[in-house]
């Protein structure tokens, strides 16, 4: 089902990248606010170091937001990865988009976020692989959190009915 994440992980510094690549995985496509940061916040130094190493391991990078171009490039230039602004999530074109920058393809990308209906619904139309982690903080735009109600039912129903991978079991 299109709205369900393939695995699930505590947080986006917790997933295990290594074993990621060495299963064929070559792009990441991240969510920026309570993702690698907190909402509206800019790059930390953790957000740089993890960009760098993934860097560094051979993986091609990109955020895909659907905030406005000064704030998702403020962010993507800090961290040193592509991006695509006003993304249009959960339709698929910013992540189509963003594999071309990257040079990657649906079956050696993935992508990690917070939000059950913008990141995971959109990845999902893209045909890619997704990851949902836990928010790293609850303060949030108001629109954001009222999904935030129907989304953590349905992720609760889904849990029980279901068995969702972590993100060491993706294929």
């Amino acid at each position: 089902m299109r709205l369900f994440p393939l695995a699930m992980c505590d947080d986006t510094y917790g997933i295990d990248y290594r074993g990621l690549w060495e299963k064929g995985y070559r792009g990441i496509i991240f969510d920026i606010d309570n993702t690698l940061v907190e909402h509206n916040q800019p790059a930390t130094e953790r957000s740089v170091e993890l960009i760098k190493k993934l860097s560094d391991m051979g993986f091609a990078t990109a955020v895909v937001s659907n905030n406005r171009e000064p704030r998702v490039k403020a962010f993507a230039d800090a961290v040193g990865c592509k991006y695509v602004y006003k993304a249009g999530k959960p339709k698929a074109g910013g992540y189509i988009k963003a594999m071309k920058k990257m040079g990657t393809g649906r079956d050696d990308t993935f992508a990690v976020g917070d939000q059950l209906f913008t990141d995971i619904w959109g990845a999902n139309n893209a045909g890619i692989k997704s990851i949902m982690v836990r928010r790293i903080a609850s303060h949030e735009e108001i629109q954001i959190h009222f999904k935030r109600i129907p989304e953590t039912l349905i992720v609760f129903l889904y849990k029980i009915t279901h068995r969702i991978r972590s993100e060491r079991e993706l294929l």
